[in-house]
């Protein structure tokens, strides 16, 4: 059997400060840098040097997530691929607001609605940022300026059926450290979870999740 492991970033400084994050870059904590260790330490025994391929985000909450967790791993010389296509989903304009704040604004069963449906959009940013590095080659009209779960699918699966799925073919466990709704998208297309039902997964800091394939990529069984 092959393992994809998927991984959500450490505790980030947005997420213990209850901020929209986004496409916005937020560093890990303390607690979430140890959160990450421990992640790293649990896989340890049955993944010590034997995960071939890594994957995640643009963003360096994920980045450094997978840093750690290597470490642990003894994996640091191995290659990183990082891509925007795994970016958490954008957040448009509740982006750096207060998540008890916009309930106020906008009312607890609107905020729900953006947050947890599958097809529903935030508010818009009036124009995609392009001013920073991680984006400067990105073609403008991919950038987002609001996305719902549904949009961000859009964007991961491509990459997980051209970047990854090969890899898992041929044999080689792979890990995806990504953020909350990244995950949930690949959990929805992986497990094959309705639009209705995906509102009802969360996804925990650090907390890996384990599935294991046959040759033939059929989920044989889950772990976490």
């Amino acid at each position: 059997m092959v393992s994809l492991i998927l991984v959500r970033h450490g505790q980030s400084k947005a997420n213990e400060e209850n901020i929209y994050t986004g496409w916005t870059d937020s560093p890990l904590t303390v607690e979430g840098e140890n959160q990450a260790i421990q992640a790293g330490l649990k896989l340890k025994d049955e993944y010590h040097d034997s995960i071939d391929g890594y994957h995640t985000s643009v963003l360096s909450r994920a980045i450094k997530t997978t840093y750690l967790i290597q470490e642990q791993l003894d994996d640091l010389y191995k290659p990183l691929a990082k891509n925007w296509r795994l970016n958490e989903r954008h957040y448009g304009a509740l982006r750096g607001l207060n998540k008890d704040d916009t309930r106020i604004t906008y009312g607890k069963k609107q905020v729900a609605i953006w947050r947890r449906s599958y097809d529903a959009r935030p508010p818009e940013l009036k124009q995609a940022d392009l001013t920073t590095g991680r984006y400067k080659y990105l073609n403008p009209r991919s950038m987002p300026t609001s996305e719902s779960l549904k949009d961000a699918t859009n964007r991961v699966i491509p990459y997980y059926l051209d970047k990854v799925v090969p890899r898992l073919l041929e044999g080689k466990n792979q890990m995806i450290v990504a953020h909350g709704s990244t995950i949930r998208a690949l959990v929805k297309y992986i497990e094959e979870i309705s639009d209705t039902d995906i509102d009802g997964v969360e996804i925990d800091n650090a907390a890996p999740v384990i599935y294991k394939f046959d040759e033939h990529l059929n989920l044989c069984n889950k772990k976490g």
